[in-house]
């Protein structure tokens, strides 16, 4: 469950066991200078509670999904807004956000309905490193 203090931070879900997810979880790391950004993992314990609190699907992994003071941003949206909170050029990305909806969404679930034939897939969820264990919730 998300409490008062995790509502300082802007709370990224993700598929733990996505090549592709986890590389974009740890770029996101790299270029969030001002540590605004928490991560779990979509399959998940904590993750699973979180989707449930936020009355979200528990068995569908196909979405990055940002929740930022109560409000859930979910595919293309929620790469623009996590972009726009980035560090350096990833901003850039946020320039996007003029694309329509259903446009950007059409490319993000290509690429997510791909993603484990075109990037692998782990056995287990993604263990953050010693750097990186406070980013996780």
């Amino acid at each position: 469950m998300i409490n008062r203090s995790d509502a300082d931070f802007k709370i990224i879900l993700f598929d733990g066991v996505c090549n592709f997810c986890n590389y974009w979880v740890s770029f996101v790391i790299k270029q969030d200078k001002n540590n605004l950004f928490k991560f779990a993992a979509l399959q998940s314990e904590l993750g699973k509670q979180i989707l449930k609190q936020f009355n979200l699907p528990i068995e569908n992994f196909d979405s990055f999904i940002l929740i930022d003071k109560n409000l859930v941003y979910k595919k293309s949206e929620a790469v623009f807004k996590i972009s726009k909170n980035l560090n350096g050029w990833p901003k850039v990305i946020s320039l996007l956000s003029f694309i329509p909806k259903r446009v950007s969404d059409f490319f993000y679930d290509f690429i997510a309905k791909n993603r484990y034939k075109l990037f692998g897939k782990r056995d287990l969820c993604r263990i953050p490193n010693e750097d990186e264990i406070s980013k996780f919730l």
